[in-house]
């Protein structure tokens, strides 16, 4: 299933949503070209998508979530990838 939060990101002068599939990148990618959103908007695990396309990708089919469950559902599926930190290694849990 594709998966889209609500816009609630700033940057670069816009607000922006994640685009995820809780199935495969493949989905994801598919989706993503199929609605004319560039590959340089993937980063690791998701798309990065303007607020001024919400609208339309919920309306081609990705399903509105909240950010947390997007990414408890990305990462139950085993797509959820991190950014990797200096020296290769994950910060310590607490």
């Amino acid at each position: 299933m594709i998966l889209i939060d609500p816009p609630a990101w700033p940057a670069w002068n816009r607000v922006w949503s994640h685009l995820v599939s809780d199935e495969s990148h493949d989905e994801l990618h598919a989706f993503a070209k199929a609605a004319g959103i560039p590959a340089r908007g993937f980063d690791r695990d998701h798309y990065d998508v303007p607020s001024d396309r919400y609208d339309d990708l919920v309306a081609a089919g990705a399903v509105p979530v909240s950010s947390r469950e997007l990414v408890a559902r990305i990462t139950a599926a085993g797509l959820r990838h991190r950014k990797s930190h200096r020296n290769g290694q994950q910060p310590p849990t607490v």
